[in-house]
């Protein structure tokens, strides 16, 4: 499917091509297959109904829905599960506190909106049906999968308009989404996981539940990994606007052990629900490091 000439603030031409070559191949088993790339629950001819699509010259005259003809003049195919394309659905962290950056180019909110405008191209690519959802404490928008070029040019262009704002609520959303999405199907969620991890662990569990498989990408800045600030600092929670003062040199053991200890937590919780979790350094480009996760994927 291709993308219109136009410059996306979120993909670039660089970005488009580096990732031309790219797959994103569904793991388990989800709704759906294209071309073999995925694999389909449904086995043989006991395959049920799933959509309809506007009859084209040469499709098997045998799937038309006569009933639909004659209700309406309109000839459509009856498609069924197995020829239906994968589902992934983008979730997408607006709230503030990804709106920060130190030393690496741009804030982790614009290091996810980058992510996200490649991996909707790049299932878009595929021919795969791929949707966004923004959200803080609340969803705030959400285009439902879809494969189609028109699809996709909203969606890059709704990353453009949105900004951080708002507290985190992830725990919320994620439920909320986990019933919506009507179909097992790919589920890639962007955040900075900086809300309760009970939780959201609950959460995530409730998508894998509805048998979706799950990526979660999980943004820090490299600051807040390596903790490198010396002297008196102030630091002030982008979310709630409140301010402490503190001795770097005391506290820096501490807040590197917590944020392994946070990882860990998170990584070891993923493991066991079968949710493909990854760490999204901002120091890293992040076309190296989409890049090298694909490969990585891919390979296992």
């Amino acid at each position: 499917m291709a993308v219109e000439a136009r410059k996306y603030v979120y993909l670039t031409p660089e970005a488009a091509t580096r990732f031309e070559n790219m797959e994103m191949r569904a793991r388990g088993i989800v709704e759906g297959y294209m071309s073999g790339m995925h694999r389909s629950p449904h086995h043989g001819f006991s395959i049920e109904f799933a959509e309809y699509r506007e009859y084209v010259p040469g499709d098997p005259i045998r799937h038309i829905d006569w009933n639909v003809l004659a209700r309406t003049d309109h000839v459509v195919i009856r498609q069924y599960e197995q020829e239906t394309n994968l589902r992934g659905t983008v979730i997408l962290d607006c709230s503030k506190s990804l709106d920060f950056k130190a030393t690496s180019p741009v804030t982790k909110f614009q290091y996810g909106c980058y992510t996200a405008a490649a991996l909707i191209y790049l299932l878009s690519k595929q021919q795969d049906a791929v949707g966004l959802v923004t959200h803080a404490g609340a969803i705030d928008k959400v285009f439902p999968p879809r494969a189609s070029a028109i699809a996709v040019r909203e969606m890059l262009l709704h990353l453009e308009s949105v900004h951080p704002a708002g507290r985190t609520g992830l725990a919320e959303v994620y439920h909320e989404m986990a019933e919506r999405l009507p179909r097992r199907s790919m589920v890639i969620l962007i955040t900075d996981l900086f809300d309760d991890q009970d939780m959201v662990a609950s959460a995530l569990r409730h998508f894998r539940h509805r048998r979706h498989e799950v990526i979660l990408f999980h943004l820090l800045d490299d600051m807040e990994i390596n903790f490198p600030y010396r002297g008196l600092i102030d630091f002030r929670d982008l979310e709630t606007g409140e301010r402490m003062e503190v001795e770097a040199e005391l506290i820096r053991e501490a807040v590197m052990a917590g944020v392994r200890e946070f990882i860990q937590s998170y990584r070891k919780m993923c493991g066991d629900a079968r949710i493909d979790y990854h760490v999204l350094n901002t120091a890293e480009p992040f076309d190296t490091a989409l890049a090298a996760y694909l490969a990585r994927r891919a390979s296992m």
